[in-house]
């Protein structure tokens, strides 16, 4: 029998798309005990506090959105340095979210001139009350459905709110090379998130930025089975990348934190992150 290692690389809070506060995915995390934890907000690090002190040896980390021939990338971020360089990473992320709340500001300007009147300000107020959650078209979808302008988020979407759609705004996009030398500058370790959503593209991707730092993927997905784990591994070992894991969790129900990955593998990614 193989020796294998509980991590929870992804993973997701109230601070983005979770269901689960910060301190309730802390608790979950400390129950479970993997030898690796991080909390992977998307683009903010503002329930690391929380998750902290239920778990101290937390990895600060972040799932980064970025842009590439016109597709969103994702990639997890993790803090391997542990020193103070990290906040200078955090101004990208404070750029990226403020950018983030004009354009809900926007959006709700461009319904207005369709005959919608909705308000942002409550919406980004409840955001910034819960621990800086990063704002963006759901928020507005949802609050259209509760003012009955709309049936579903769904229906918001395909309505108004789709890419190029009626009331859509475009984000100031952050490209993987400018998102990777930020990374770089901090001494962090950068990792692709569920390669299989990019197909034949992530093999692309990572050979072009394996040495711009995206020198980690994610093989060990909670959804993977054996056959797609060994696809990204043999891709990891052919460009000599970290093979990185966790179970993407929002909150769902019958799922839980944590992977198992082998015992060398684990050892890989412990000396990786720092942690050996």
């Amino acid at each position: 029998m193989v020796a294998t290692l509980i991590v929870e690389l992804h993973c997701h809070s109230t601070c983005s798309d979770g269901a689960a506060t910060p301190a309730e995915v802390g608790r979950r995390a400390a129950a479970r005990a993997p030898v690796l934890f991080a909390l992977t907000d998307h683009d903010t690090c503002a329930g690391h506090a929380a998750v902290a002190t239920a778990v101290p040896t937390a990895v600060r980390a972040v799932e980064l959105t970025c842009h590439e021939d016109g597709r969103s990338v994702h990639v997890l971020v993790y803090d391997a340095a542990g020193d103070q360089r990290w906040a200078e990473f955090e101004v990208l992320l404070a750029t990226q979210a403020a950018a983030r709340r004009e354009r809900l500001r926007a959006i709700s300007a461009r319904l207005f001139r369709l005959g919608i009147v909705l308000d942002v300000e409550p919406i980004l107020a409840a955001a910034a009350a819960a621990h800086g959650r990063v704002v963006g078209r759901p928020d507005i979808a949802a609050a259209l459905v509760a003012q009955g302008v709309a049936t579903s988020r769904d229906d918001a979407f395909t309505r108004w709110l789709h890419d190029g759609g009626p009331a859509d705004v475009p984000l100031a996009r952050l490209g993987i090379a400018d998102g990777l030398a930020a990374v770089r500058a901090v001494g962090a370790r950068a990792s692709l998130a569920h390669p299989h959503q990019h197909g034949d593209r992530a093999g692309k991707m990572l050979r072009r930025f394996a040495k711009e730092g995206l020198d980690g993927v994610e093989a060990f997905y909670g959804r993977y089975d054996r056959g797609e784990r060994g696809r990204w591994l043999k891709i990891a070992d052919g460009l000599g990348l970290c093979a990185t894991g966790g179970s993407d969790w929002h909150g769902e129900d019958g799922a839980g934190l944590g992977v198992e990955i082998p015992d060398e593998r684990g050892q890989a990614l412990l000396g990786w992150l720092g942690r050996a």
